[in-house]
Protein backbone atom coordinates (compact mmCIF):
# COMPACT_ATOMS: atom_id res chain seq x y z
CA UNK A 1 0.00 0.00 0.00
CA UNK A 2 1.52 3.30 -1.08
CA UNK A 3 1.60 6.23 1.33
CA UNK A 4 1.19 9.76 -0.01
CA UNK A 5 1.62 12.72 2.33
CA UNK A 6 -0.42 15.39 0.56
CA UNK A 7 -2.97 15.76 -2.18
CA UNK A 8 -6.43 15.47 -0.60
CA UNK A 9 -7.71 17.34 2.41
CA UNK A 10 -10.76 17.46 4.67
CA UNK A 11 -12.39 20.50 6.22
CA UNK A 12 -12.92 20.39 9.98
CA UNK A 13 -16.65 19.79 9.35
CA UNK A 14 -15.99 16.83 7.07
CA UNK A 15 -13.48 15.27 9.46
CA UNK A 16 -15.88 15.66 12.38
CA UNK A 17 -18.77 14.10 10.45
CA UNK A 18 -16.59 11.20 9.23
CA UNK A 19 -15.44 10.48 12.80
CA UNK A 20 -19.07 10.51 13.91
CA UNK A 21 -20.15 8.14 11.09
CA UNK A 22 -17.27 5.73 11.69
CA UNK A 23 -18.00 5.62 15.42
CA UNK A 24 -21.69 4.97 14.75
CA UNK A 25 -20.70 1.95 12.61
CA UNK A 26 -18.15 0.72 15.19
CA UNK A 27 -15.29 1.25 12.74
CA UNK A 28 -11.91 2.35 14.12
CA UNK A 29 -9.99 5.35 12.81
CA UNK A 30 -6.86 3.20 12.67
CA UNK A 31 -8.33 0.86 10.05
CA UNK A 32 -11.21 2.70 8.37
CA UNK A 33 -11.74 6.02 6.65
CA UNK A 34 -13.29 7.70 3.63
CA UNK A 35 -12.94 6.06 0.23
CA UNK A 36 -13.31 8.54 -2.61
CA UNK A 37 -13.25 7.63 -6.26
CA UNK A 38 -14.37 8.79 -9.67
CA UNK A 39 -16.48 6.79 -12.11
CA UNK A 40 -17.98 7.49 -15.50
CA UNK A 41 -21.58 8.67 -15.50
CA UNK A 42 -23.96 11.57 -15.13
CA UNK A 43 -24.67 14.42 -17.53
CA UNK A 44 -21.08 15.70 -17.55
CA UNK A 45 -19.29 12.37 -17.75
CA UNK A 46 -17.73 11.82 -14.30
CA UNK A 47 -19.19 11.26 -10.84
CA UNK A 48 -17.73 11.09 -7.34
CA UNK A 49 -18.15 7.90 -5.32
CA UNK A 50 -17.76 8.13 -1.54
CA UNK A 51 -17.96 5.35 1.04
CA UNK A 52 -16.67 4.36 4.48
CA UNK A 53 -14.12 1.62 3.90
CA UNK A 54 -10.76 0.09 4.82
CA UNK A 55 -7.63 0.31 2.69
CA UNK A 56 -7.30 -2.03 -0.28
CA UNK A 57 -4.07 -3.18 -1.93
CA UNK A 58 -2.58 -0.48 -4.15
CA UNK A 59 -4.66 2.33 -2.60
CA UNK A 60 -3.11 5.72 -2.13
CA UNK A 61 -3.63 6.66 1.51
CA UNK A 62 -3.94 10.24 2.69
CA UNK A 63 -4.55 11.36 6.25
CA UNK A 64 -5.95 14.69 7.36
CA UNK A 65 -7.36 15.82 10.70
CA UNK A 66 -7.07 12.28 12.06
CA UNK A 67 -9.09 10.62 9.26
CA UNK A 68 -7.72 8.38 6.51
CA UNK A 69 -8.72 8.95 2.88
CA UNK A 70 -8.36 6.04 0.43
CA UNK A 71 -8.10 6.58 -3.34
CA UNK A 72 -7.49 4.09 -6.13
CA UNK A 73 -4.70 4.78 -8.61
CA UNK A 74 -7.01 5.66 -11.50
CA UNK A 75 -9.16 8.14 -9.57
CA UNK A 76 -6.27 10.17 -8.14
CA UNK A 77 -5.60 11.86 -11.49
CA UNK A 78 -9.07 13.45 -11.21
CA UNK A 79 -8.86 14.27 -7.49
CA UNK A 80 -5.41 15.68 -6.68
CA UNK A 81 -5.70 18.95 -4.75
CA UNK A 82 -9.34 18.41 -3.78
CA UNK A 83 -10.87 19.41 -0.46
CA UNK A 84 -13.78 17.42 0.92
CA UNK A 85 -16.31 19.36 2.97
CA UNK A 86 -19.51 18.42 4.80
CA UNK A 87 -22.34 20.85 4.12
CA UNK A 88 -25.71 21.19 5.84
CA UNK A 89 -28.38 23.38 4.26
CA UNK A 90 -32.13 23.59 3.87
CA UNK A 91 -31.74 21.51 0.70
CA UNK A 92 -30.11 18.66 2.61
CA UNK A 93 -26.76 17.58 3.96
CA UNK A 94 -23.83 15.74 2.47
CA UNK A 95 -20.21 15.68 1.49
CA UNK A 96 -19.09 18.11 -1.20
CA UNK A 97 -15.86 17.84 -3.18
CA UNK A 98 -14.13 21.11 -3.99
CA UNK A 99 -11.99 19.99 -6.91
CA UNK A 100 -9.59 22.42 -8.65
CA UNK A 101 -9.47 20.08 -11.66
CA UNK A 102 -13.20 20.47 -12.45
CA UNK A 103 -13.81 22.42 -15.62
CA UNK A 104 -17.59 22.20 -15.42
CA UNK A 105 -20.57 20.64 -13.66
CA UNK A 106 -23.98 19.55 -14.80
CA UNK A 107 -27.00 21.61 -13.78
CA UNK A 108 -27.91 19.38 -10.85
CA UNK A 109 -24.32 19.31 -9.58
CA UNK A 110 -24.13 15.50 -9.50
CA UNK A 111 -21.47 15.10 -12.18
CA UNK A 112 -18.48 16.99 -13.54
CA UNK A 113 -15.97 17.24 -16.36
CA UNK A 114 -12.22 17.88 -16.34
Amino acid sequence: MAQVATGLNLTEGAASKLKQLLKAENKTLEQYGLRIGVKGGGCSGLMYVLDLDAAKPNDLVFEDRGVKIFVDGKSIMFLRGSVIDYVESMMGAGFKVQNPMEKGKCGCGESFTT
